[in-house]
């Protein structure tokens, strides 16, 4: 029977997912309730394979085995020990069953400082972020015993402390119980500053030095502090000495985080160094669909792509989801590309001042220098595809950037109309979903721009 519904699951879920969550899985028992009633109780190989189970392909087993067995089935999750060989009734490899209880890892998550949804399954990967998420899930696997420690670093929204919850998440879903400490470089500091002053100090070397796993996130915070850097090195080595796991995050590389002392830029170098990039096309699509599922926001995917091809910041993105779905409940109409364009041609969207910053015939000049052309040729009135691309493409910059109205811009251009530069806005929103060449185009001109 449970041969069947993995038949049946794998017709509808992608290779990846079916093979992360399913192959290891077994239907070790089947308990009849009434006639039409039944309970099925199927082992995984974690905690955490349990809950993704339990949380996310529910209705999917129930529905399979329904389906099959032509009866009403309630489904039970277990974690079992050994999970390779045959299924069989007298099966010995399930004779070590323990049921990891979700309230006392959801306790223990509280108690940590966790957000349950910052965890693998919920991490989109992709070649700016592939080594910093297989580094990770090294560490999550092999506690103390894989990269210690492991040193994340990279710009704003680039998923450093969403890498770092998912490897404190996995570790709990193991055992709940495990001591793990999570903060912030200045919640450390304010920790040490606190515990001198009211002379705690035996509590505070207890709480982190006896952690089986220590997580820092922008730790170039404790750089200048001496007080503070004196009793992380301590702690540092006591912690790794013992067996523990460090995990860091920060804005930059050791060796670029000023004020920072010698010796410990040279244990945070000891580990594994890994620079995460700034997120692709791909990587930022597959971000606004995690989050919109997350959400239970409905967005097609074209949608998602049209917002990915249009912003660049990850934390942007968020909200423009938000504002999507506000907007898709205030109309009662669904999410698509043409609400997407909306929406960034609109003003609601908070604009990035860059208009202090840069003068729009600025804009257009740096336009025109990017692809070799004169001022004249770019504001004039031939309309080959050489010039007409850059124009456009300037128009973009002054409406989605700048937040320059459509018959300023039309002036910039010979005075043209303002239905002339709406539609070259909404055109190349259009093409940057499809065009990798225009998308690297649109980001080199924004990284002249400032």
């Amino acid at each position: 029977m449970w041969k069947l519904a993995l038949d049946n699951l794998q017709v509808s879920l992608s290779h990846g997912n079916f093979t992360a969550y399913f192959k290891q899985t077994k239907l070790v028992a089947l308990t009849p309730v009434g006639e039409e009633r039944q309970i099925a109780e199927i082992a995984c190989k974690s905690g955490f394979h349990q809950k993704i189970l339990e949380t996310r392909y529910y209705a999917q087993i129930k529905e399979a085995l329904d389906s099959i067995s032509k009866k009403n089935t309630e489904l039970r999750f277990v974690v079992g020990t050994n999970m390779g060989g045959t299924t069989s009734g007298a099966d010995p490899l399930f004779s070590q069953i323990k049921r990891v209880n979700i309230t006392d890892l959801q306790v223990a998550q509280q108690r940590v400082g966790l957000n349950e949804d910052l965890n693998f399954d919920t991490f989109a990967v992709s070649t700016s972020n592939e080594m910093a998420h297989a580094a990770a899930v090294a560490v999550s696997k092999n506690m103390g015993g894989a990269y210690n420690p492991l040193f994340l670093y990279g710009g704003v929204g680039v998923g450093k402390t969403h890498l770092m919850q998912a490897i404190a998440n996995s570790a709990l879903f193991s055992n709940p119980t495990w001591p793990l400490v999570f903060c912030s470089g200045e919640e450390f500091t304010n920790d040490i500053i606190d515990a001198i002053q009211q002379k705690r100090t035996s509590q505070f070397k207890k709480r982190y030095r006896g952690a089986k796993g220590l997580f820092i996130d922008d730790v170039q915070f404790i750089a200048g502090k001496t007080a503070v850097q004196e009793e992380f090195f301590h702690t540092f080595n006591a912690l790794v000495g013992s067996g523990g796991q460090v995990i860091m995050t920060s804005d930059q590389p050791p060796h670029d985080i000023s004020n920072l002392e010698a010796r410990l830029r040279s244990r945070f170098e000891g580990g594994l160094l890994v620079d995460i990039g700034e997120p692709n096309f791909e990587l930022r699509s597959a971000i606004l669909l995690i989050k919109a599922k997350q959400r239970k926001i409905s967005l097609p995917t074209e949608a998602a792509q049209a917002v990915a091809a249009n912003v660049t910041s990850t934390r942007k993105l968020e909200g423009i989801l938000v504002r999507l779905a506000t907007e898709s409940k205030t109309r009662g109409i669904p999410i698509d590309v043409e609400m997407v364009q909306s929406i960034l041609n609109s003003k609601i969207l908070p604009a990035k001042n860059l208009s202090d910053i840069i003068k729009p015939l600025e804009v257009v000049k740096t336009v025109a220098d990017y692809f070799h052309l004169t001022l004249k040729d770019i504001r004039g009135g031939r309309r080959s595809r050489p010039i007409v691309v850059p124009r456009h493409l300037a128009m973009y910059l002054l409406r989605i950037e700048l937040k320059l109205p459509l018959a300023e811009i039309g002036d910039l251009f010979g005075n043209r109309d303002h239905t002339t530069v709406m539609h070259a806005v909404d055109k190349i929103g259009h093409d940057l979903v499809d065009s990798d060449s225009l998308r690297s185009d649109l980001d080199n001109l924004k990284r002249r721009m400032v």
